[in-house]
């Protein structure tokens, strides 16, 4: 069997952490910050992990990645 390949665009965009959670940055946060609340962009700081359906599709493109 050949490998198989990672998706490149979510290695460069994805961590697997050593529970084996998915984290990742942190969603709306490129443009429009003056429209959004300040509570928002206080809570939105740093990275965030992904939900569980959304995890199991980014590991299937990261399939050594653990």
């Amino acid at each position: 069997m050949p490998k198989m390949k990672t998706k490149s665009s979510a290695k460069k965009r994805f961590k697997v952490t050593a529970s084996g959670r998915v984290k990742a940055g942190q969603a709306g946060k490129r443009h429009g910050m003056i429209k959004r609340t300040t509570k928002f962009i206080r809570t939105a700081r740093g990275t965030t992990t992904l939900s569980a359906p959304d995890e199991k599709i980014v590991k299937g493109y990261m399939p050594y990645a653990r």
